[in-house]
């Protein structure tokens, strides 16, 4: 889960976050409830990480965004011993999944997310809990957790060969990544333009979502599944319906990201069929 740099004036405050979140667990949880040993190791688009990597690694976030909800002392103490460099944390986080048999694995997983939910619907949503840079909002932190689901869930998604069923859920993920519309430029050591950007999404269900000043010169427009695929670096900005209007709004569409750290290799154009 990423880190709230600055908040977004234009951005207001959603609906109470938790049950969705809890129901795009559940969604992830179908996904994978029922794989065998020879399935899980089976390789997925981020290279190098199989399906198992991918379901330790959503139930190693949830553990520890249930520690900060729920004892924010000892959630400290315990990053703090993976100093500055969160992504090799992660991937040494691992090694602790990867020889579970599938039933230990998704039992781990389930009780992971379980519990990190109930702590955060435990919290006023306002609430600040202590996050890897800085104290976030529980609700903040809740939509974070949302966008790994959306994220990490692809990825487990595009290695079954499965097209994935989107809801009006994903409202939190698109708002998360408009607060964090600056993340692309941070993690490549980039100065984001002064400019306000302009975003009109369209939702599954056909809903316009706006944010960001009507007058911007700088737009991005589109479906927000799509827009949530880019912000995820799950798919290629070529292979997705998404227009930018004006030139930082379409650098923008490059160097997008909803999360802190590496952007990773991303996605080649093409790589997946529509």
């Amino acid at each position: 889960m990423s880190e709230i740099v600055r908040e977004d004036r234009h951005v207001s405050e959603l609906p109470d976050v938790i049950p969705d979140l809890a129901a795009e667990t559940d969604a992830v949880d179908r996904l994978v409830a029922d794989l065998d040993a020879a399935t899980l190791a089976s390789p997925t688009p981020a290279e190098g990480w199989t399906i198992r990597d991918q379901i330790g690694h959503l139930a190693f976030i949830f553990k520890l965004a249930g520690l900060a909800a729920a004892d924010g002392e000892t959630f400290k103490a315990v990053t703090a011993k993976a100093g500055n460099d969160f992504d090799a944390a992660i991937n040494a986080a691992l090694a602790d999944y990867r020889s579970d048999p599938p039933e230990l694995l998704i039992s781990r997983w389930r009780a992971e997310s379980s519990t990190a939910i109930k702590a955060l619907a435990a919290l006023p949503p306002m609430q600040p809990v202590p996050w890897l840079v800085r104290p976030l909002p529980a609700f903040i932190l809740a939509s974070a957790g949302m966008m790994e689901l959306i994220g990490h869930g692809q990825d487990i998604a595009d290695a079954l060969g499965v097209r994935r069923e989107w809801t009006d859920r994903i409202k939190h993920v698109v708002a998360f990544a408009v607060r964090v519309w600056d993340f692309g430029y941070l993690a490549r050591g980039l100065t984001p333009p002064d400019a306000e950007f302009r975003f009109e999404l369209t939702s599954p269900s056909g809903q316009l979502w706006e944010f960001g000043p009507a007058d911007a010169e700088q737009r991005i427009v589109g479906k927000a599944v799509d827009f949530c695929l880019l912000v995820t670096r799950r798919r290629h900005r070529d292979d997705l319906e998404l227009v930018a209007t004006g030139a930082e709004a379409d650098h923008w569409l490059d160097i997008a990201q909803a999360y802190r750290g590496s952007p990773g290799s991303g996605r080649q154009p093409g790589q997946f069929t529509a």
